[in-house]
């Protein structure tokens, strides 16, 4: 059984890998290409604080990953808004070691449904708006043994993310914000190698050459502070 589903987990995420690198071209070239329009939101400016759940991650026998951070936004046009973020998380990698990332980015987020007429009439205000998302982000990582100090590795590194997402509309200047996105790292590998036997633990750098990644779920809570530009 496990040797059909090692293949398999491989598999998936190589496909993750490709999909993040796509999203990041088809969202490029579909901004470029939106027709220019009077914006009613262009100029906005949100501070947010969030909370993040790291799934799927590449270091053998880690478990999920939990973090803090916070973020603001600057809104560019009615179906353009940028997202300036930190993520604080931590993971165990089972009860022999414990991993640290640090997470300072950006993202474009733009928004496929800004112009049909649901979201442009101002007899109602949705309360619901989805959203693509991808972009860049700098990250430190480091790996520490639970019994011995000594035994530590670091990396400096960076990443791409991309995913889509939804805001949920709680008034005139809140939203809550729900996001998936899949982050590939695309500088060196930090690897673990513990041997059960002698209760060794050996930490190693590796090239990233297999573009690791991990799926990254984000919650946030935003407030509208300002409209830095239009009406």
């Amino acid at each position: 059984m496990v040797e059909i589903l090692i293949p398999l987990i491989c598999r998936f995420n190589w496909c993750m890998k490709t999909v993040s690198l796509l999203f990041l071209v088809f969202l490029t070239t579909g901004i470029l290409a939106q027709k220019p329009e009077k914006s009613r939101t262009g100029g906005e400016l949100s501070l947010g604080l969030r909370s993040s759940l790291s799934l799927f991650n590449e270091e053998t026998n880690e478990m999920s990953g939990k973090g803090v951070g916070g973020q603001f936004r600057l809104r560019f046009a009615e179906d353009l808004n940028s997202e300036w973020f930190f993520d604080y998380l931590t993971s165990d990698i089972l009860n022999y070691a414990f991993r640290t990332d640090y997470h300072i980015g950006w993202s474009v987020m733009y928004y496929p449904l800004a112009y049909q007429a649901y979201y442009k009439s101002k007899e109602h205000k949705p309360t619901l708006r989805p959203y693509i998302i991808a972009g860049h982000c700098f990250d430190y990582t480091s790996i520490q043994s639970k019994t011995n100090k000594d035994i530590f590795a670091d990396r400096w590194s960076s990443a791409i993310q991309a995913g889509i997402g939804n805001h949920f509309e709680l008034g005139p200047r809140f939203d809550l914000s729900l996001s998936g996105q899949y982050m590939v790292h695309l500088g060196k590998h930090l690897h673990s190698d513990y041997n059960f036997s002698t209760q060794t633990l050996v930490l190693s750098e590796e090239k990233g050459q297999d573009l690791a990644g991990h799926l990254l779920l984000t919650l946030s809570l935003n407030y509208k502070i300002a409209r830095l530009w239009g009406k």
